[in-house]
């Protein structure tokens, strides 16, 4: 089988890429480790950037989107039991973000590649990639159980943290930065319509709790808990009583109860592999990098790569100079460290340290009023939220 660009992983980076080289009329073959049902179904979170909703729009699959989607014109902060809106619009030129599922963009983009692109091979378990540093690299895989090779003039790794891109990659040319931190999120599902109209942002002396949403009928919620926790030590009452005093406030707002139907931990992680190129090996998404789901950075730091590639693949079919794509690295790394940088700051400013001195307490508490106070802060933070130039 032979390609121009062999796409390894069928997530949301990966579809995207398909379309976007689709659009630009360049041939892709996407392979797929999972079935077709797993990556409908697969469930992650959906904070669409300003940016990520426009490139989704241009690709031709923002229809659903824009009719199911929720735009979120801001958030909301909690501390020491008071309330403060961020007013993303006001503070950066109209910017917004949309609420709409990981799980929904996946769909929109299979049925469109599946009607309109190249092949996509679920069940299609890539096991390595071979000649890299040639003008002919070359994915193995295992599809319909039997061994078979994809010849490319370019592949792209969109398949996560534990796939074999980053693999091919000699260690002895790689850096790796990485930070793990003590905590994680028990994140729940519940049947109830959410308690209020955008997300929450909760800093409370007994932790971290976010109110999200995946529907106007459907909550999900955030409790920050110590690292290694199972989730099915937390008796769903207990999480709502947890819920309720971390969101409490000094005002008349009160917390909405419904059924839960899923519970599950994230664990929080910071991690960034250079370079993102070896050869014609790209990688892109969390082959590369991973951030806190604080910032709610991950799903639009894929989106940012995917269209950096496309856009120096394009540039070199229609001036035949590899200069975008020999800098991809670069420039992919300029976003993913401000993502990092913001990701990182929020996640400390909200998330209390269980060993924290009553000084650290008082610091935190003190960068959020700074926040809620000036312009230049919330601008910052408003600006960070809404997403970096894809540039």
């Amino acid at each position: 089988m032979r390609t121009t660009v062999g796409i390894i992983g069928a997530g949301p980076a990966g579809l995207l890429l398909a379309r976007l080289l689709h659009n630009a009329g360049i041939d892709s073959v996407v392979l797929e480790s999972r079935d077709r049902a797993y990556v409908e179904q697969r469930q992650r979170a959906g904070i669409l950037e300003q940016g990520t909703v426009d490139v989704l729009r241009a690709a031709g699959s923002g229809e659903r989107m824009d009719r199911e989607g929720l735009r979120h014109d801001g958030i909301e902060l909690r501390f020491a039991r008071r309330r403060h809106r961020v007013d993303f619009p006001a503070l950066t030129g109209g910017r917004s973000v949309m609420v709409y599922a990981q799980t929904e963009v996946c769909k929109d983009l299979i049925a469109l590649q599946l009607k309109e692109g190249g092949p996509l091979l679920f069940e299609a378990e890539a096991l390595a990639v071979e000649g890299a540093e040639t003008d002919r690299p070359r994915v193995r895989f295992r599809h319909e159980g039997r061994e078979d090779v994809l010849e490319c003039d370019y592949v792209v790794g969109c398949d996560g943290f534990w796939g074999v891109s980053r693999k091919a990659i000699p260690a002895e040319l790689t850096r790796v930065f990485e930070r793990t931190y003590p905590f994680g999120w028990l994140g729940v599902l519940a049947d109830v319509p959410p308690s209020h109209d955008e997300l929450v942002y909760a800093r409370h002396d007994r932790g971290f709790a976010l109110l999200s949403m995946r529907s106007p009928s459907v909550s999900r919620l955030y409790l920050q808990v110590p690292e290694g926790t199972d989730a099915e030590a937390w008796g769903d009452e207990e999480i709502w009583d947890e819920l309720e005093r971390r969101f409490e406030t000094d005002d008349d707002w009160r917390l909405e109860r419904g059924p839960i139907t899923q519970k599950s931990v994230t664990p929080m992680r910071s991690y960034v592999h250079e370079p993102m190129r070896h050869g014609r090996l790209f990688l892109a998404g969390d082959a590369a990098h991973i951030v806190p789901p604080t910032g709610a950075k991950g799903l639009n730091l894929a989106v940012g790569d995917v269209v950096t590639f496309a856009r120096a693949l394009t540039h070199e079919g229609q001036t035949g100079s590899p200069e975008l794509l020999d800098a991809y690295s670069q420039t992919c790394l300029r976003r993913v460290w401000q993502a990092e940088r913001f990701s990182c700051d929020m996640t400390t400013l909200l998330h209390p340290a269980a060993d924290a001195t009553p000084f650290e307490d008082r610091l935190q508490l003190a960068r959020l009023e700074r926040v809620a106070s000036s312009r230049a802060a919330e601008t910052d933070l408003a600006e960070g939220y809404t997403g970096f130039s894809f540039g």
